[in-house]
């Protein structure tokens, strides 16, 4: 592609070729949010090339801030002074690294020589970081430089990966050789595998300070974080996607770019990823970085046992592999498929190299949960403070930040552990360090009180165990804490504990090779250990479960230190115990978002649907503290001609039968037939495939079969092939496959059958993601209003929580109601937003329910459709103007 520079109010955005209208305002609304430091909600239809405009927009920013920033270095550096009165050049002239400003403020009556010798002392300071942090940079640009164009450093690195691989073989074998020498001469000794089990003594962050974590890369000097942008989206696929996106545009070449991941689509090492689940990954290389780490420990004192030298260590988790890798990283851009194979030519691991490279980095590419949680972010070495944050698909950003922080633990796992834990206890009690055997002791206490609060005993099956009282139970966090007789238990400590031995503690029993002791305690409670709380259905499959029952425990532990009015405890006692649940639901999700936007120089929250956006607005901005006037709010119309798209409101059929999809109506029989009589009509004048949404699975089971039962299915398909959407996720791309080859087979064979039509439900597979571009979609269907559950507890609770906390504006409907609308719309939009793919396509979009015509409902609707939407009262006009319309769609131009 070449490289058409656009100019837009004085500012250069290179793109790859002539952007349209629309782009160009949405890069110079992105640059201007970016420079002021403002929170911008950017609203760009799908088909509009998003992805490029955020890619050329915040480049261009970045480009420019850095060229500014250099060029402030260079004259401090040149005239050896700091002009303290001007705020905003001050600024420009710190990194991440070096944020102590002069002219801090003074104690009242200080004598001016002090003041003027702290000033200055404080001007040489900055003066000689700047030039430290010059000098740095300097030998970065080289070494990358020189990783380019030098091939030999290929070459001398392979050397190093050999020199290793055989020091490590001759190591092995004199390992191997002195075990089996000493073998007769040492004392009885635990049986093979169980004396990593014995804990080293713990200590919580009060007891020895904020100590950094096994998981963080200790070794060589800290090195500068650079100004960056953190680009977040929901899956590793829109990630690639993106990251290609960045390959193909004008800076693809320039940027140094990293993209993280999961340890589970990252490690290199064959014996940890045969593991197969995600926390069973975690977990073993957890152990193998803790070997390493204390390996050196261990040679510095004098060894008691022998056995202890045998423990692995991840031959990829090298320090000198680590940092080539980390400079080839951010030599060209790179998918994480791209990464893993760098990864393995260089033989280090490319979970560690990445996250290594993340200081110099320009641009990284990660996963929402990995930049959303605290703790992940603070494990992963990702620094938000002055940084640019972008959050793409984030329509579900409140849901995602809800889901990361809320926690579920069965009343199976619940026994489970204390059972574990137990064994462990009177295993090794002797030998533990006290505090140590208190803190074990405490967990054991407080998995007795949970099971207790359910109904249940840990000393029964949870299986067999019948609860007398079942329904749900809300409680704030201390009515819990209080009722479960836990509220003197410090759980920050004891959550500590568990996130720091848990793997230990409760090992699993999927782990391949298990130690002597897991078989143990594999072998004492196997009904216990071998349940699954929920089946896995025919055909449906299999999810790895989490490797040990107490990491739900620590999941619910940490949730528990929220703060009692931002979460609920939801007691749910089912038939038996092992079905039983303690959840926590979070009620405030912009406690945890309140950290980025006060961090962040910038953020922008991005997607192709995100009205209403009254909700991030109230329920995350105004709640994580953000004044009203940081938020800037950017919404632009479709490349599409206003022509190609006719979205309608039908408020009643055929017969006259008015449409609203109540749960009391919506299940008649009159409203059933009249919906298949729709259908029939429509399938008659619109081409190729037409796409239907129901709220629910159970609806559109309940519809089909009566379709079925009274011939409309029949007469369906006579025009269109049906296809039902699959309720497993792994028939989805067959169904699909089948939907896209019928449709394909139809438009070249003629005949009767036009093409396919498909039955789908909101928030189903089919209603996110997925591509009915052209005739694949040329016309969506939405029947009814998809309003989620009312009688949910979980909702009830959200809605009381919204109305006791966010303001009623004059005219407006109480913020619980407006929640319930909101959700309604988002699913509604993110449906309908599956057709119109590009500037060519056309579409039709038919919404079924008259409650679509209200002004509030309708307003909601994203712009580009909300501005052309036609109400139709009766069915005779609606069937008209889609005929019209598709019969001069259809005509070849």
């Amino acid at each position: 592609m070449a490289n058409k520079t656009q100019e837009v109010g004085g500012i250069h955005f290179p793109f790859p070729f002539t952007p349209y209208s629309i782009q160009k305002d949405f890069m110079a609304e992105l640059y201007q949010v970016l420079e002021a430091g403002k929170i911008g909600i950017f609203e760009s239809p799908t088909g509009t090339g998003k992805s490029l405009s955020l890619i050329c927009g915040a480049l261009s920013w970045l480009r420019d801030f850095e060229q500014k920033k250099h060029q402030e270095e260079a004259r401090l550096l040149e005239t050896g002074t700091v002009p303290l009165s001007d705020g905003q050049e001050q600024s420009l002239s710190l990194s991440s690294s070096c944020k102590e400003t002069p002219g801090t403020l003074r104690p009242v009556g200080e004598p001016d020589w002090v003041t003027q010798f702290v000033q200055k002392k404080e001007e040489r300071d900055l003066v000689d970081r700047l030039k430290e942090e010059q000098v740095r940079r300097k030998k970065r640009e080289e070494r990358l430089q020189q990783i380019r164009h030098n091939a030999q450093l290929k070459y001398a690195a392979k050397r190093m990966r050999q020199e290793e691989e055989e020091m490590e073989r001759v190591l092995r074998l004199s390992r191997e050789a002195l075990a089996a020498g000493a073998a007769a001469e040492l004392p009885e000794q635990p049986a093979c595998g169980e004396e990593d089990l014995v804990l080293a003594e713990y200590e919580s962050d009060e007891e020895k300070g904020a100590a950094g974590r096994v998981d963080q890369d200790e070794d060589g000097p800290e090195e500068e974080h650079v100004t960056k942008i953190y680009y977040c989206s929901r899956t590793h696929s829109q990630l690639a996607q993106f990251v290609h996106e960045v390959q193909r545009s004008p800076f693809g070449k320039d940027t140094r770019l990293v993209s993280l991941g999961s340890r589970q689509n990252l490690c290199i090492n064959e014996d940890v990823k045969t593991l197969g689940s995600a926390q069973l990954i975690n977990d073993r290389c957890m152990e193998m970085q803790r070997s390493k780490h204390e390996k050196s420990k261990a040679e510095e004192e004098k060894p008691k046992r022998r056995k202890q030298e045998r423990r692995a260590t991840c031959p990829f988790y090298g320090y000198e592999q680590l940092q080539l890798l980390r400079d080839q990283v951010l030599v060209g851009v790179k998918d994480i498929e791209q990464l893993v194979a760098l990864g393995k030519e260089a033989r280090a691991c490319p979970y560690y190299g990445s996250r290594s490279a993340i200081p110099a980095a320009q641009l990284v590419v990660l996963p929402y949960q990995m930049l959303l949680h605290a703790a992940t972010r603070q494990a992963a070495g990702i620094r938000l403070q002055g940084q640019v944050v972008l959050i793409d698909e984030a329509h579900n950003l409140i849901d995602t930040l809800t889901g990361i922080h809320s926690a579920e633990v069965s009343g199976s796992q619940l026994c489970q552990a204390h059972s574990q834990l137990l064994q462990y206890m009177e295993r090794y009690g002797k030998r533990l360090k006290a505090k140590n055997l208190m803190y074990i002791k405490q967990i054991l206490y407080l998995l007795e009180k949970f099971v207790t609060v359910l109904g249940g005993n840990t000393k029964q099956n949870p299986n067999t165990q019948s609860l007398s009282q079942t329904g749900t139970e809300l409680k704030t966090i201390n009515d819990f804490l209080f009722e479960s007789q836990i509220d003197n238990i410090n759980l920050f400590k004891l959550f500590g504990f568990t996130e720091r031995y848990g793997t230990v503690l409760a090992p699993s029993r999927e782990q391949p090779k298990l130690a002597g002791f897991q078989h143990f305690l594999q072998s004492l409670q196997p009904t216990v250990t071998q349940t699954s709380v929920t089946p896995v259905e025919e055909g449906e499959a299999r999810v790895p479960r989490l490797a040990s029952p107490l990491m739900h425990i620590e999941s619910f532990l940490a949730a528990l230190t929220t703060a009692n009015q931002d979460g609920r405890v939801i007691l749910s006692r089912q038939g038996s115990l092992s079905q039983s649940s303690l959840k926590f639901l979070l009620l405030n999700p912009a406690v945890h978002f309140a950290q980025v936007v006060k961090e962040c120089r910038a953020v922008v929250i991005a997607g192709g649907t995100m009205q209403p956006v009254s909700d991030f607005r109230e329920q995350l901005l105004a709640c994580a503290g953000v004044e009203a006037e940081r938020v800037v709010e950017f919404s632009c119309g479709h490349v599409i001609p206003p022509d190609n798209i006719l979205p309608l409101v039908i408020c009643s059929g055929p017969s006259s039968q008015q449409l609203e999809f109540t749960y009391q109506k919506r299940e008649l029989p009159q409203m059933m037939d009249e919906t298949g009589r729709i259908l029939c009509n429509l399938c008659t004048v619109v081409p190729g495939g037409v796409v239907c949404f129901f709220p629910s699975y159970e609806y559109q089971r309940q519809v089909y079969a009566h379709w079925d039962k009274s011939g409309l299915l029949a007469r369906l398909a006579v025009k269109k092939k049906i296809f039902q959407e699959p309720k497993r996720a792994n028939q989805v791309e067959q169904v699909l496959m089948e939907y896209s080859r019928c449709i394909k087979y139809c438009g070249q064979a003629g005949g009767t059958v036009t093409g396919a039509l498909l039955l789908s439900v909101v928030g189903g597979k089919m209603s996110e993601g997925i591509n009915f571009s052209d005739n694949l979609g040329r016309c969506v269907v939405m029947v009814g209003m998809p309003y989620p559950n009312i009688k949910s507890p979980e909702l009830q609770e959200k809605m009381a929580y919204l109305d006791q906390t966010l303001p009623r504006g004059p005219g407006q409907p109480p913020p619980g109601k407006a929640l319930v609308e909101n959700l309604c719309m988002k699913a509604v939009n993110q449906s309908i937003g599956r057709a119109i793919r590009h500037q060519k396509d056309f579409a039709s979009i038919v919404l079924l329910d008259q409650r679509y015509a209200r002004p509030p409902i309708l307003g909601k609707l994203p712009a580009w459709i909300r501005d052309r939407v036609e109400v139709k009262a009766t069915f005779g006009p609606a069937f008209a103007a889609m005929r019209k319309f598709h019969r001069e769609k259809s005509v070849p131009s």
